[in-house]
């Protein structure tokens, strides 16, 4: 049950991860205005804001990635259970203020490990 909790954890990390780089880096690129379905315009007019929600997702990466990290397991889990409710709450809001789809693609990962690190 850890090794699937640790796996899911860092697959969520690897997520925030990879929205930090399209956030902060891809935001005014195709590729970019593609997964958050945007236009160049928009893109342009919004980029530092974006930097900026890609800087706070590299946080939440960072933080579940100390909690792998961490060298005393009971630390470590209250580490992870933090850092997922703050993602699924952060998950929650977007979804009901952004796109529905970010319930599903940042909150259902995030629940997953969620449940898991509970449950380990």
């Amino acid at each position: 049950m850890m090794m699937i909790s640790a796996i899911l954890v860092g697959i969520v990390a690897l997520e925030h991860l990879y929205i930090l780089y399209l956030e902060m880096f891809l935001w005014t690129t195709p590729r970019g205005l593609k997964a958050f379905g945007t236009t160049k315009e928009v893109a342009e007019a919004s980029k530092s804001l974006a930097a900026n929600q890609g800087l706070y997702n590299g946080f939440l990466a960072a933080g579940l990635i100390w909690s792998l990290l961490y060298p005393n397991e009971e630390v470590a889990r209250q580490l992870q259970l933090f850092f997922l409710v703050c993602i699924l709450i952060a998950a929650i809001f977007g979804g009901m203020t952004a796109k529905k789809s970010i319930l599903l693609v940042q909150g259902l990962p995030a629940l997953a490990a969620l449940v898991f690190v509970w449950l380990s």
